[in-house]
């Protein structure tokens, strides 16, 4: 029997289409000790992306870019903690603040070896029992509070390999209990944004993304986005070698649509910590069987000689464990079109890729969650603040996610254009 899959083109839909502040956690005046280094394979020696840095008995966390590089904004008050390092696959480390230097940091991780026998997958039926198990068990592992997150945000869309378009913001994003249905509140504190209208495509220009893209990736608490009681069954699971969060076993479970289901889903894995069954991380991509129907659950609109044909649609998100408790750390969204024109013979590669990252949490005791003026909608398009750029102390206390290579060259550039247009 073949299985239709419309239920995915409200996600896909959103995702692309969705594009005063509450004080947070640390205040702007308190005074702060940055570190900066890179993390490193034992092995490769090569950077290692979406390490997690975090202090030790607080919620202050960043995470590496695509280098390995990081930046991290410590107070004063904390400068005696421990620097923990963590990373799906390898052995955690724990570092003494007052031991390192405060720049050019060296942290070098190992490959964490898991014994079967530390993860009896006999314990379950089937990899789908142990998945559905994890989504019964949310409520469980997650906390029952309010919770005030302030998070740092990025969103670049690139035409093949130069930066056409550049978002960072620190938000505030007011997350509810995963028990509720009550959907997650994003306020703006303060953003900064260049784009080079000149080499956008009107079609690029419909590309639109911003932090409710990443912030939907929570499958804990959009499970609606992925699979639910409907949907799981259009999937097969198997469970794969297991491995290791935090120097613990984990399950991994790989995921893929069913030969008989119609229409784009998805192809993935499942990082579920072994002991308390809490999903620690996935990463997945759009199974795109049929180019000119996954076009449509991106595009809105578009001129009639125009092709817009989906290359890759990947996406990740990370929780992060803290006293018994798992919460949202990190998401990622990285869409990729190959935009064409009748009767041209060349076309025009974009990608569009968006971040955030939860850099420091407190319990929401008070239940404030922004005034509705400043709440941003799920519409949102972040506008044009170019001037924050030529501020090397824009972001101040906050901690922000480094900038990679290409995103260092295209902030250098839209420095000089601000240094050129002041002197006129």
């Amino acid at each position: 029997m073949k299985l239709q899959m419309n239920y995915f083109y409200n996600f896909f839909g959103k995702l692309l289409v969705l594009i005063a502040c509450f004080s947070t956690t640390m205040n702007a005046q308190d005074a702060f000790t940055e570190y900066s280094g890179k993390v490193t394979a034992k092995e490769s020696r090569d950077g290692l992306v979406f390490v997690n840095l975090a202090i030790q008995n607080t919620n202050i966390s960043t995470v590496t870019n695509t280098d390995g590089e990081f930046l991290l904004k410590v107070p004063n008050a904390n400068k005696d903690a421990t620097l923990v390092v963590s990373l799906l696959g390898y052995e955690q480390q724990q570092l003494e603040l007052a031991a390192l230097p405060t720049s050019k940091i060296k942290i070098v991780l190992t490959p964490s070896v898991t014994e079967l026998s530390e993860v009896n997958v006999m314990n379950f039926s089937s990899a789908e029992a142990l998945v559905r198990k994890v989504f019964e068990d949310k409520t469980i592992n997650s906390t029952d509070k309010m919770i005030l997150m302030t998070a740092f945000y990025r969103e670049a869309v690139k035409k093949r390999n130069r930066n056409v378009s550049l978002t960072e913001a620190v938000v505030n994003v007011y997350k509810q209990p995963y028990r509720l249905k009550s959907k997650d509140i994003i306020s703006l504190g303060k953003a900064r944004k260049s784009t080079d209208y000149k080499r956008l495509d009107t079609v690029a220009l419909k590309l639109q993304g911003g932090p409710f893209s990443t912030l939907y990736l929570d499958v804990m608490k959009y499970p609606e986005y992925i699979f639910n009681e409907d949907t799981i069954r259009f999937y097969d699971f198997e469970f794969e070698p297991p491995t290791s969060i935090n120097n613990k076993p984990a399950y991994v479970v790989r995921f893929r649509q069913k030969n008989e289901v119609i229409g784009s889903g998805y192809i993935g894995t499942l990082y579920i910590d072994a002991a308390s069954l809490a999903l620690a991380s996935a990463t997945y991509a759009l199974n795109i069987v049929d180019t000119k129907e996954a076009s449509e659950l991106f595009v809105r609109k578009k001129p009639s000689n125009i092709k817009v044909e989906p290359l890759k649609a990947e996406y990740r998100v990370d929780y992060r464990e803290r006293n018994g408790k798992w919460y949202y750390g990190y998401g990622s969204v990285q869409v990729s079109f190959k935009i064409s024109r009748k009767r041209q013979w060349f076309n025009s590669i974009y990608t569009l890729s968006s971040e955030m990252a939860v850099t420091d949490w407190q319990v929401n005791d008070s239940g404030f969650m922004a005034m509705p003026k400043d709440r941003l909608k799920p519409t949102v398009i972040i506008s044009d603040a170019v001037s924050g750029f030529s501020d090397p102390d824009f972001w101040g206390p906050y901690n922000v996610i480094e900038p990679e290579k290409s995103i260092e060259s295209a902030i250098d550039k839209i420095k000089r254009k601000i240094r050129r247009a002041n002197r006129k």
